[in-house]
């Protein structure tokens, strides 16, 4: 079994422009284990998905022990490196995100995501605020010896609907990447945005490596590949597709 920082390194050497790497999201220790058996290079979780599957709704209802709980047992249920989505750090505070962190790589992530959006609201924080949660989440990281992975979340695409998206919108996408990269993000997750066009401007414009998640309208992995982008996550399809299978085959089974 590689060691939790061997796995660190070799999960941040994934992140190619062009070459990306796909991220098919499990949600509990059996789905992880489905999709490493399929080949994957890593797991990611998707916090949609382990809230439905616990009875909870996203936007960290589901509470951060059962959270925790769960990641510690995709990592033993896996060899390869896992990335938890902790939605928005789990803490009113700088400092909690920082003890968040510091939990999801003793239950053994080599990484996370971190959303600039207010759960309670879906509003944006100020991205000075959000660089001050981020930067305490890297000190925490950097503290335990783990090369681990902040993929530095920014929710502007999920404001408007997709037709509204714009170049002012991605102005302020790369704005909050180049903040938050100062402060020792990784990564830059930008859901919610479909136009190949205003991807490539994205990517060409991003300090960071560019993740980009899989919805209605997303353009084909060739297309995101071709524009540079360095990670594909397919959020909660993964749950939904199996979801769907399992509900039908119920249907079908009923007399």
């Amino acid at each position: 079994m590689p060691s939790q920082k061997s796995k660190a390194k070799s999960f941040r050497a994934l992140h190619v422009s062009g070459a990306p790497l796909v991220l098919f999201n499990a949600w509990d220790a059996g789905s992880a284990r489905a999709v490493t058996a399929a080949g994957a290079k890593a797991i990611a979780t998707g916090s949609w998905s382990v809230a439905k599957a616990n009875g909870f709704d996203d936007g960290e209802d589901l509470p951060l022990d059962l959270a925790i709980a769960n990641l510690a047992r995709i990592t033993k249920a896996t060899s390869l490196p896992v990335t938890i989505d902790l939605e928005s750090g789990y803490g009113a505070t700088p400092q909690a995100v920082a003890k968040t962190i510091r939990r999801s790589i003793e239950a053994g992530a080599i990484g996370c995501n971190i959303e600039d959006s207010d759960p309670a609201t879906g509003k944006l924080r100020k991205a000075s605020d959000q660089a001050r949660r981020i930067a305490q989440a890297r000190k925490a990281a950097s503290a335990s010896g783990v090369a681990y992975f902040i993929n530095g979340r920014t929710d502007v695409f999920f404001q408007k609907p997709p037709k509204e998206h714009d170049d002012a919108m991605v102005a302020e996408a790369l704005e909050r990447a180049r903040i938050y990269a100062a402060v020792g993000a990784d990564g830059l997750f930008v859901p919610g945005l479909i136009d190949p066009k205003l991807i490539a401007k994205v990517v060409k414009g991003s300090p960071l490596p560019v993740n980009i998640m899989v919805s209605n309208g997303t353009p084909d992995s060739r297309v995101l590949a071709k524009a540079g982008v360095a990670r594909i996550s397919h959020g909660p399809r993964p749950y939904l597709l199996a979801m769907k299978a399992l509900e039908d085959a119920a249907r079908a089974a009923t007399l």
